[in-house]
Protein backbone atom coordinates (compact mmCIF):
# COMPACT_ATOMS: atom_id res chain seq x y z
CA UNK A 1 0.00 0.00 0.00
CA UNK A 2 1.28 3.45 -0.74
CA UNK A 3 0.65 6.68 1.08
CA UNK A 4 1.86 9.28 -1.38
CA UNK A 5 5.19 7.74 -2.32
CA UNK A 6 5.64 5.72 0.87
CA UNK A 7 4.62 2.16 1.60
CA UNK A 8 2.45 1.63 4.68
CA UNK A 9 3.27 -1.52 6.61
CA UNK A 10 0.76 -3.44 8.68
CA UNK A 11 2.51 -2.22 11.82
CA UNK A 12 2.11 1.38 10.71
CA UNK A 13 -1.53 0.72 9.82
CA UNK A 14 -2.15 -0.69 13.34
CA UNK A 15 -0.43 2.38 14.76
CA UNK A 16 -2.92 4.49 12.77
CA UNK A 17 -5.80 2.46 14.26
CA UNK A 18 -4.48 2.96 17.82
CA UNK A 19 -3.96 6.69 17.30
CA UNK A 20 -7.35 7.02 15.62
CA UNK A 21 -8.97 5.21 18.56
CA UNK A 22 -7.23 7.51 21.03
CA UNK A 23 -8.46 10.54 19.10
CA UNK A 24 -11.96 9.09 19.12
CA UNK A 25 -11.83 9.24 22.92
CA UNK A 26 -11.09 12.96 22.66
CA UNK A 27 -13.89 13.86 20.24
CA UNK A 28 -16.50 11.55 21.76
CA UNK A 29 -15.77 12.86 25.26
CA UNK A 30 -15.82 16.39 23.89
CA UNK A 31 -19.48 15.98 23.00
CA UNK A 32 -20.31 15.71 26.70
CA UNK A 33 -17.62 17.58 28.59
CA UNK A 34 -17.15 21.31 28.09
CA UNK A 35 -13.55 21.08 29.32
CA UNK A 36 -12.58 19.84 25.85
CA UNK A 37 -12.47 22.78 23.39
CA UNK A 38 -14.68 22.47 20.32
CA UNK A 39 -11.67 23.00 18.03
CA UNK A 40 -10.00 19.94 19.60
CA UNK A 41 -13.22 17.97 19.07
CA UNK A 42 -13.42 18.86 15.37
CA UNK A 43 -9.69 18.37 14.76
CA UNK A 44 -9.56 15.01 16.52
CA UNK A 45 -12.72 13.86 14.71
CA UNK A 46 -11.29 14.64 11.27
CA UNK A 47 -7.80 13.33 12.01
CA UNK A 48 -9.10 10.09 13.58
CA UNK A 49 -11.13 9.25 10.49
CA UNK A 50 -8.22 10.14 8.21
CA UNK A 51 -6.05 7.65 10.13
CA UNK A 52 -8.74 4.96 9.99
CA UNK A 53 -9.20 5.44 6.23
CA UNK A 54 -5.45 5.04 5.74
CA UNK A 55 -5.41 1.89 7.89
CA UNK A 56 -8.22 0.28 5.90
CA UNK A 57 -6.06 0.44 2.79
CA UNK A 58 -3.93 -2.30 4.37
CA UNK A 59 -6.09 -4.02 7.01
CA UNK A 60 -9.61 -5.52 6.85
CA UNK A 61 -12.17 -2.73 7.22
CA UNK A 62 -14.42 -4.66 9.61
CA UNK A 63 -11.56 -5.43 11.96
CA UNK A 64 -10.22 -1.87 11.80
CA UNK A 65 -13.59 -0.36 12.58
CA UNK A 66 -14.31 -2.81 15.42
CA UNK A 67 -10.94 -2.11 17.06
CA UNK A 68 -11.33 1.64 16.52
CA UNK A 69 -14.82 1.66 18.05
CA UNK A 70 -13.72 -0.62 20.89
CA UNK A 71 -10.84 1.66 21.82
CA UNK A 72 -13.23 4.60 21.78
CA UNK A 73 -15.80 2.76 23.88
CA UNK A 74 -13.31 1.66 26.50
CA UNK A 75 -11.58 5.04 26.54
CA UNK A 76 -14.72 7.13 26.86
CA UNK A 77 -15.95 4.87 29.64
CA UNK A 78 -12.67 5.41 31.50
CA UNK A 79 -12.88 9.17 30.94
CA UNK A 80 -16.42 9.20 32.29
CA UNK A 81 -15.38 7.15 35.33
CA UNK A 82 -12.58 9.62 36.08
CA UNK A 83 -14.56 12.82 35.49
CA UNK A 84 -17.83 11.72 37.10
CA UNK A 85 -16.98 8.75 39.37
CA UNK A 86 -20.22 9.11 41.31
CA UNK A 87 -22.23 7.99 38.26
CA UNK A 88 -19.92 5.12 37.24
CA UNK A 89 -21.46 1.65 37.51
CA UNK A 90 -18.95 -1.06 38.45
CA UNK A 91 -20.85 -3.67 36.42
CA UNK A 92 -19.27 -2.03 33.36
CA UNK A 93 -15.84 -3.43 34.23
CA UNK A 94 -16.54 -7.09 33.26
CA UNK A 95 -18.33 -5.91 30.13
CA UNK A 96 -15.32 -3.77 29.18
CA UNK A 97 -13.00 -6.73 29.80
CA UNK A 98 -15.07 -8.90 27.44
CA UNK A 99 -14.92 -6.13 24.84
CA UNK A 100 -11.15 -5.86 25.29
CA UNK A 101 -10.80 -9.63 24.85
CA UNK A 102 -12.82 -9.45 21.61
CA UNK A 103 -10.70 -6.55 20.30
CA UNK A 104 -7.51 -8.50 20.96
CA UNK A 105 -9.02 -11.53 19.24
CA UNK A 106 -9.95 -9.48 16.18
CA UNK A 107 -6.46 -8.05 15.95
CA UNK A 108 -4.86 -11.49 16.25
CA UNK A 109 -7.12 -13.02 13.62
CA UNK A 110 -6.56 -10.11 11.24
CA UNK A 111 -2.83 -10.72 11.36
CA UNK A 112 -3.27 -14.44 10.84
CA UNK A 113 -1.53 -15.39 14.08
CA UNK A 114 -4.30 -17.74 15.16
CA UNK A 115 -4.13 -20.98 13.17
CA UNK A 116 -7.17 -23.01 12.21
CA UNK A 117 -10.68 -22.05 11.26
CA UNK A 118 -9.49 -20.79 7.90
CA UNK A 119 -7.23 -18.10 9.35
CA UNK A 120 -3.66 -18.52 8.21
Amino acid sequence: MTDGNKTISQNKAWTFVLLGGALEIVWASGFKYEQIPWLAVIGSLLFSFDLIIRATKVLPVGTVYAVFAGIGTIGTTVVEAVITPETFQWIKIPVILVLLFCIIGLKLTAEGTIKGGGVQ
